[in-house]
């Protein structure tokens, strides 16, 4: 016999698991970014409770894994969600009795006004120079939830580039499965290449398509091969093609390299179309001027992992080959 867990009861085990010690008026709460299936157990196969709806606040019971919150919604159900930041904002403490701080920014250049934290996302406007819009939320390292003078409520670049923002995060509770006190190993930089690199490691051999279905994996062309093994490792959903990845990197990394040389493991490198097997074919080309046409993930030593034509995703030698004349740049996309 299933036994039936009640509002009250699904609130209090929710305190219990996900509030540290010491913090017994403080709960742990997360915002739906985008409307995202609620489910019965932490696997994409798992039946659906519901859809939770944007703007809904859930409480964090416990970080079950990378890629699983297991929460409770207004309404005392239990289940799981995708703790993708596209769908759910990183959990955060709140408490009674304490005054919420004033978040504010300044928008420093104009910039796009989407309706959720992606690249992709339908554009309300665009915020022009010398805005002050409300920082609700930061979402993750690249978009902050924020409203606008007219009260609409959208998301923004976190880029200095675009916005001077006085943001005070409020320290969240760390939800069962996650360590408080200190940052986890697991959100270094270099983890997160290397989970990054071993979620596309995972697909060598996958057929290559041009122009391939987004919402599967048996086939992939480029930048749906890029796009699917960053959403595997972290959560993390880029555009959708390789130009778009391309202005993405730019708008978001610290550094853009145009010397292969100076690439690093776990890059997202950028070519020109192919014009001969030679190095001497590319010479003399303004390559800034070129338009981009594929895509790779850099592991280091003059190779790519990437997927392209006859044997789908595979590892290939940039240096001493096309691709080396191709290059047009490459940088982080994390």
């Amino acid at each position: 016999m299933k036994r039936i867990i009640t509002a009250a009861s699904a609130a209090l085990i929710a305190g219990v698991f996900a509030l540290p010690q010491g913090q017994a008026q403080a709960a742990t709460t997360s915002t739906i970014v985008s409307d995202v299936s609620f489910r019965k157990a932490p696997d994409t196969d798992a039946a659906r409770i519901r859809y939770l709806q944007e703007d809904e606040k859930v409480t964090v019971v416990s970080k079950v894994n990378d890629y699983w919150y297991k929460v409770t919604d207004k309404n005392g159900v239990t289940g799981y969600v995708s703790s993708s930041s596209k769908y759910i904002s990183a959990p955060r403490t709140t408490s009674t009795g304490t005054a919420a701080a004033s978040n504010t920014g300044k928008i420093v250049s104009g910039v796009s006004f989407r309706k959720a934290a992606d690249t992709d996302a339908a554009r309300i406007r665009y915020l022009q120079e010398g805005e002050t819009v409300t920082i609700l939320d930061k979402v993750n390292s690249y978009w902050y939830k924020v409203k606008d003078k007219n009260g609409v409520t959208g998301y923004v670049s976190t880029s200095s580039k675009y916005i001077s923002a006085s943001y005070k995060e409020t320290a969240s509770a760390a939800p069962a499965g996650t360590t408080s006190g200190g940052t986890s190993s697991s959100t270094t930089s270099t983890q997160k290449v290397e989970k990054v690199i071993s979620a596309g490691m995972k697909y060598l051999g996958t057929p290559y398509e041009y122009g391939s279905d987004r919402s599967t994996v048996a086939t992939f062309d480029c930048s749906d091969f890029v796009r699917q093994a960053f959403k595997d490792a972290l959560g993390v959903t880029l555009p959708s093609n390789s130009r778009t990845q391309a202005d993405y990197v730019r708008e978001h990394s610290s550094r853009i390299v145009t010397d292969i040389d100076n690439l690093k493991r776990g890059d997202l490198v950028f070519f020109m179309s192919y014009r001969g097997s030679s190095l001497s074919a590319y010479s003399g080309i303004d390559k800034s001027a070129q338009r981009i046409t594929h895509v790779g993930i850099y592991l280091g030593d003059g190779k790519m992992l990437n997927t392209w034509g006859t044997g789908g995703v595979k590892v290939d030698t940039i240096t001493g080959r096309h691709w080396e004349g191709r290059f047009i740049f490459g940088g982080s996309a994390l």
